[in-house]
């Protein structure tokens, strides 16, 4: 029984890891490329499966920029 679960929840952990680990690449790699240490520093502490690293690209990435 228990392999039948571990195949059954495999199917959607593996694209869901790649999903997390794509976006959090490109915001670690912005908030680097900006300095910004506190936000290197969250996005690399919090896992929200993408989704503040998301806001952190297309939002507040912008924000600081315009800022400089």
């Amino acid at each position: 029984m228990n392999d039948i679960n571990s195949v059954a929840i495999s199917w959607w952990v593996w694209p869901l890891l790649v999903w997390a680990m794509v976006w959090k690449g490109f915001a670690l790699w912005r908030a680097a490329r900006n300095e910004s240490i506190g936000w290197f520093i969250a996005l690399m502490i919090l896992n929200t499966v993408g989704i503040l690293e998301i806001l952190y690209i297309f939002v507040f990435s912008k924000i600081g920029k315009s800022e400089k």
